[in-house]
């Protein structure tokens, strides 16, 4: 297991995103405040528990896809949260038993519990390292230093549910730019991004939740979001609502509409 130590307590003073994030997923590591906090946010958008859990359900349909369809062995999982089963390695690994992954979160919380994340196979590796995505140098001299993933052998880069939490003074096009900088040809970015472009009043009422609570956002629409693919193939079917990506028929038969999941979501493959 490799970590760098946070070097700082929780602070439960306010809410924080990837803990009412454990909340909507139904998970128990938050606190009262977070709950408070999404409660809030449910408020605006009662549908945030369905998008939360089709953002989960895409990292894992992104992964496997990558794994089974471009010859992925490799992944580094930016702003990981708080773990959940299953995790992205055990996707990954169920597909390439030999998979490599590397999480990456600044939440001391998510460091609390970061052995979840290292019951690898036999086979792979995985190691959390604490970093900030808004520091990226920093970031991938972490990663580098953690001696698990080859950086001569393409890597995807995992961006869920992350970048909207990146606002503009903090330039997240060359963040992700430098992220994906030192990666090789054969190399992916995975994301998906909340919208306004199908409910522009709630998703406002819900950034309005989110910045009030600590956690500052920017939804961004559809041209934005594609942004971040500049100068990568797009894998079918290219940047559409998270849900649409691949998906697997729905369990009951149903399906969610755009506007309740408002997620845009993409896998794109560096030249």
């Amino acid at each position: 297991m490799s970590t760098r130590q946070a070097g700082r307590d929780l602070d439960t003073s306010k809410a924080h995103s990837a803990r009412m994030y454990d909340y909507f997923l139904g998970g128990k590591d938050h606190f009262e405040i977070d709950k408070e906090a999404a409660l809030v946010a449910a408020q605006a958008h009662p549908g945030l528990y369905v998008t939360a859990r089709e953002n989960r359900a895409f990292m894992h349909r992104a992964t496997r896809a990558l794994a089974q369809e471009h010859g992925i062995r490799q992944w580094l999982d930016v702003g990981t949260g708080i773990p959940t089963e299953p995790n992205l390695h055990q996707v990954a690994q169920s597909v390439v038993p030999e998979a490599r992954v590397v999480y990456a979160d600044n939440d001391p919380l998510v460091l609390k519990y970061a052995e979840r994340l290292m019951r690898s196979t036999t086979q792979g590796r995985t190691a959390y390292v604490e970093a900030d995505v808004r520091d990226p140098e920093a970031l991938l001299n972490a990663v580098q230093d953690a001696e698990v993933l080859d950086f001569d052998q393409p890597i995807a880069l995992s961006l869920n549910a992350l970048m909207h939490f990146i606002t503009d003074p903090h330039d997240p096009y060359a963040i992700v730019r430098r992220l994906l900088d030192p990666l090789p040809a054969g190399s992916a970015l995975a994301m998906n991004h909340c919208t306004p472009d199908f409910d522009p009043e709630t998703w406002n009422k819900v950034a309005e939740v989110y910045t009030k609570s600590g956690s500052p956002v920017q939804f961004r629409k559809h041209d934005d979001v594609l942004r971040f693919f500049d100068g990568l193939d797009l894998v079918e079917p290219g940047i559409v609502c998270c849900h649409r990506w691949r998906p697997a028929a729905p369990a009951d038969g149903t399906e969610p509409s755009d506007a309740q999941i408002s997620l845009w979501a993409g896998v794109g493959i560096k030249r």
